[in-house]
């Protein structure tokens, strides 16, 4: 069974039919070309497949893609500048060297890019809990811990009488 649906991705909009049983990865892999969202574990626990959807991080290998009717999706290709700049998430985790192999990487920087939109302030254990949705090989975590809190500088809190306080 198919169904029409309409949503953007990146800015642009599209509109057209999907079987309603196919994830949205698969729709944004195989039918749109966004190959940033990678393939993982496909049961919702790596990470590697996420995409902000409304602004909110979403795993899209357990995501239908008829549930995407009408909303705004966001994907690795679309967090650059406009000019083709890297945000400064994205540079945050270059200098931080949270990179690696990269398969994690785009769902990574998409949620500290939702964090950092959010405009709220964390604490460093908040930051883990947010950032406990994906799975990395590489890093032992801990650059793209730094890489989050670069990112976020002016949100991450420091101040020791605050309740957000994340004591160095």
């Amino acid at each position: 069974m198919f169904k029409r649906i309409a949503f953007t991705v990146n800015g642009k909009a599209y509109n057209f039919e999907v079987d309603v049983r196919e994830s949205l990865l698969d729709v944004l892999r195989s039918h749109l070309g966004f190959t940033g969202a990678k393939q993982g574990c496909g049961v919702g626990e790596c990470g590697a497949c996420s995409v902000l959807i409304d602004g909110v991080p979403c795993d899209t290998c357990i995501y239908l893609a008829v549930w995407a009717d009408g909303k705004d999706i966001k994907t690795i290709e679309g967090v650059a500048e406009k000019n083709g700049e890297l945000s400064d998430v994205q540079k945050a985790f270059v200098e931080e060297g949270a990179v690696q192999c990269g398969f994690c990487t785009p769902g990574l920087v998409l949620t500290t890019t939702a964090l950092k939109e959010s405009g709220k302030d964390y604490t460093r254990e908040e930051l883990k809990r947010e950032l406990s949705g994906h799975l990395c090989r590489c890093t032992g975590y801990q650059s793209i811990l730094k890489a989050a809190e670069k990112s976020l500088e002016g949100h991450v809190c420091t101040c020791v009488d605050s309740p957000h306080y994340k004591g160095k």
